[in-house]
């Protein structure tokens, strides 16, 4: 505001405002109030017909001094300065604006926190109720039986099992026949299967076209597992080319110590 309007806003003459300021200018700095330049004064005189600029004009007859312009923080200040009852009235009002402003503030503040606790509470409820139900889901990978006829659902676990593979998988089982071969098929890893017995001419005709299988014979287990990058074993409880048919159970054995002697008795 300048500060013939701040004078008006006060009920007193521009010349006692800027005695106010010139007697405690160390009140006022640039934040506070500054003085226009005659380029700016020229420009803003230009743009507003009717203003506190041409009241001055014919008050004195002329500019006689370029006027002061306050910010809201000078407005404050001088209202702490002059002595009128009407600054008076208006610094009270000021500070019980600012008092209010600050209880306001400061009762939003703890409003914004309590909601901002809440919503990390509730973030971290949700994170908790996610890792519970995702050790569920890997309860259902991990452990799960079949009945007889559950084909589909079978094959499904197995294939997810399989896929769980990064580097390589080792599969243990007696007899390697077409249907396991037709699963490895589709698993684009290094793949190692342990076997006492396997069809000769089926697995002779994958070689020819696929080369992620690499046997080998060993008649040590009686079992049927699969080792996955060597780090999650599962047991299961029937031969790949009866999944279904009987009723049997895929287990993940989560003792390292037996993932380790399986490694090393089958001299992998």
């Amino acid at each position: 505001m300048l500060s013939s309007d701040v004078a008006v806003l006060y009920r007193t003459e521009a010349k006692i405002i800027n005695q106010v300021v010139k007697r405690n200018i160390n009140r006022f700095p640039e934040s506070f109030c500054f003085q226009l330049t005659n380029e700016e004064y020229l420009n803003l005189r230009s743009q507003i017909v009717t203003s506190s600029l041409k009241r001055n004009n014919n008050i004195h007859g002329g500019i006689r001094y370029l006027p002061y312009v306050f910010t809201e923080h000078g407005i404050m200040m001088l209202s702490s300065l002059l002595k009128s009852d009407i600054a008076i009235s208006m610094n009270v009002k000021i500070t019980e604006a600012f008092v209010a402003m600050k209880k306001y503030i400061s009762s939003n503040l703890i409003e914004q926190k309590y909601i901002n606790n809440l919503v990390i509470k509730h973030d971290e409820d949700i994170k908790l109720l996610q890792s519970s139900f995702d050790k569920l889901n890997q309860s259902v990978v991990n452990n799960h039986i079949f009945f007889e006829g559950q084909i589909y659902d079978a094959y499904s676990l197995m294939l997810d099992i399989l896929n769980r593979s990064k580097i390589n998988i080792i599969i243990i089982d007696n007899y390697v026949y077409k249907v396991l071969l037709d699963i490895l098929a589709k698993i684009d890893k290094k793949i190692t299967i342990i076997t006492n017995k396997y069809n000769n001419e089926d697995y002779n005709k994958y070689k020819k076209q696929y080369s992620n299988i690499n046997l080998k014979i060993n008649n040590t287990f009686h079992d049927r597992f699969i080792i996955i990058d060597k780090k999650e074993l599962y047991h299961c409880g029937a031969s790949f080319k009866d999944l279904g048919k009987k009723c049997f159970a895929i287990t993940k054995i989560e003792d390292k110590n037996i993932l380790k002697q399986l490694l090393e008795n089958s001299s992998l």
